[in-house]
């Protein structure tokens, strides 16, 4: 089928070149050059798959899916239009010659703009969604809507080029031919043979030039929208669920108890930490082990996998979780990220989550003095206001660290500063809040092993080709330096140290050749919890499904907490036998719920009724 397609959209372009572009009709002229467009058409359509839009196994059919075949069609078609197009302007069928100077008048010039604003618009769908899917692995649309809605500053200078690179520059250039095309005073004569006519000129040019545009936007928003999944956004306002409703425990309301000595909490977010960099043997990907040091200091804690006893593991994609905000939502409130409805967005102020109740929060009123750290701008996605509003955090990021003589004033690498910095600072700031008299809880952020590529230190070594290979190596050995160093502080002893990849990596060429059945998992890693949890039962650690909100409660319940019933927000305790939501209803069933509308968590988690009042609350319900 295939192949079959190929060589009819050869055939067709074949005959369009006799019937249309040929002077000389015999045999022998014909068949070579229906042979010509074949082969021309399809070795360049096969040659831009391969080295362009690298598309792989070219060759198996039977890897993609049901409309590859069509879609080779149509690219062999729009090639060989090209090449015809080319063909014809080379051999004097098709000339340029200058109108006539023509009227000037206000509706011409309204189709020739509305016709170039829609071949931009078609041009940044098309770029814009290849750019994002091949720079953000594994981008929902759910994320792309929220950080739209957001705060996107702070974003690194890397992604920023690659942007400025890829659908940037496209549109622009998209768009300029175009308009050279829609507003050119030259004609097109069409000449073969005796006849001579002339295809485009004034009004024949304006329509053409408007009915192109239009029939590029369509396909370049059909386009976008399958390559982007983001009819599954429709989930998000159509289609209703009630589950996170059904499966809601209330902090508000649940009875928890603290221990009479209430213990210290370091949570460490490393940025893109998978358990895929481990070697095959230990339930990775990679031939050399990547993470020995990690692998060292988890044999002194507790590693919740989805693998058998022996292997690394963890939790992999879950809905609202996947991008590095997101997952410190779902493990602050046991609760996912989802599209904001109504007038509600995460990156303002006073309105991040209002009716949530955070680990913060809960901390927060037990008496605990918190720091969250970050090396890079706290604004970036509305950081800021998760930490300020759940918890009334210490926040120390870049522009912290410029403003307090941390960093120089213009400083400025990578996301903000790197992680060499993070980790003396955090030595420091650690130090300071177990002087206190008051129980602390210090989260930070690593970002060396964000997309693309990594920022590599200039203290690390090389053994590795690939740069990303040698960030990750390093970054993972600076961890365990830096968790060495709070083991060896006094105040360890009452301290439980949580460790957790925030997500899977978004670095593409890294996983290019990765086998799809290979199933990705987030580091995770409890260390000295509390002696409550040490007694779990040993089937507690292995072949577990679990969710990223799940680490919610787990954390509390690390540091002593009593949660009876085992749940918070929809998240369960993993050192619990309370089976957790996926392992409950199936991971698949449950990601797929949480795509939908849920009226509840728009209703009392995006709105917080002690602010806005019971009338607002009712004319919601209703």
């Amino acid at each position: 089928m295939f192949w079959f397609m190929g060589i009819l959209a050869g055939v067709l372009l074949g005959v369009a070149d006799i019937v249309w572009l040929t002077r000389k009709k015999n045999v022998k002229n014909c068949i070579g050059i229906m042979i010509r467009d074949i082969i021309v058409s399809n070795i360049t359509s096969l040659a831009l798959m391969s080295l362009v839009f690298k598309i792989p196994n070219l060759f198996l059919p039977a890897e993609h899916s049901k409309k590859y075949p069509f879609e080779f069609f149509a690219l062999v078609i729009a090639v060989g239009l090209v090449f015809l197009f080319c063909s014809a302007v080379v051999n004097g069928v098709l000339t340029f010659s200058k109108e006539d100077k023509p009227k000037r008048k206000a509706g011409a010039w309204i189709i020739r703009i509305i016709a170039t604003l829609f071949a931009a618009l078609s041009a940044a769908a098309v770029s814009a969604s290849i750019w994002s899917t091949q720079t953000f692995a594994g981008l929902t649309p759910d994320q792309m809507l929220i950080n739209l809605n957001s705060d996107t500053g702070g974003t690194s200078e890397e992604v920023m080029i690659t942007m400025f690179q890829g659908p940037v520059l496209s549109t622009v250039a998209v768009t300029v031919l175009f308009a050279i095309f829609a507003f050119s005073p030259r004609k097109i004569t069409y000449t073969l043979g005796k006849k001579s006519k002339v295809v485009f000129s004034g009004l024949g040019r304006r329509i053409t030039a408007l009915v192109l545009s239009i029939v590029m936007l369509s396909g370049g928003v059909m386009f976008g929208v399958e390559k982007l999944s983001l009819q599954k956004l429709i989930s998000a306002y159509t289609d209703s669920s009630t589950y996170i409703e059904d499966n809601f425990a209330d902090p508000n309301t649940v009875n928890m108890t603290f221990p009479e000595k209430k213990r210290n909490l370091i949570h460490i977010y490393l940025e893109s930490m998978e358990n895929s960099y481990f070697s095959k043997d230990l339930g990775g990907y990679m031939d050399t082990n990547l993470l020995p040091d990690l692998e060292k200091l988890s044999k002194e804690g507790y590693n919740f996998s989805d693998r058998p006893e022996g292997q690394f593991g963890g939790n992999g994609h879950s809905t609202g979780a996947n991008w590095s905000i997101a997952s410190m939502v779902n493990m602050a409130s046991g609760m996912p990220m989802k599209v904001p409805a109504d007038r509600n967005q995460y990156g303002t102020a006073n309105n991040f989550l209002p009716g949530a109740t955070t680990i913060g929060d809960i901390l927060k009123e037990q008496g605990y003095n918190q720091t969250v750290m970050f090396g890079a701008d706290a604004n970036f996605g509305g950081l800021r206001y998760l930490f300020e509003e759940h918890g009334d955090y210490k926040i120390m990021d870049a522009q912290y660290a410029r403003d307090n003589g941390l960093v120089p004033p213009d400083y400025h690498v990578w996301w903000g500063y790197e992680d060499d910095k993070l980790y003396e600072f955090a030595k420091d700031e650690i130090t300071r809040l177990a002087n206190e008299d008051k129980p602390f809880y210090f989260a930070m952020e690593t970002a060396d092993t964000h997309f693309p590529d990594g920022y590599l230190s200039k203290n690390a070594e090389t053994p590795f080709d690939k740069q990303y290979a040698n960030v990750i190596f390093y970054s993972q050995a600076e961890t365990v330096k830096f968790v060495r160093w709070i083991q060896e502080q006094p105040f360890y002893e009452n301290t439980t140290i949580v460790i957790n990849g925030d997500h899977l990596s978004m670095d593409q060429n890294f996983f290019k050749d990765f086998d799809p059945d290979y199933r990705r998992t987030c580091f995770n890693l409890v260390l000295n919890p509390s002696p409550n949890c040490t007694s779990a039962k040993a089937d507690r650690f292995n072949n577990r499904e679990w969710a990223t909100f799940d680490m919610f409660p787990t954390m509390l319940a690390s540091i002593g907490v009593d949660i009876p019933g085992d749940r918070l927000g929809i998240g369960t305790n993993l050192f619990s036998e309370t089976p957790t939501l996926f392992e409950h209803d199936g991971t698949d069933f449950v990601n797929t719920e949480l795509e939908k509308r849920s009226n509840f968590y728009n209703n009392h988690v995006l709105v917080d009724w002690s602010r806005v009042g019971n009338n607002h609350k009712k004319d919601k319900q209703e």
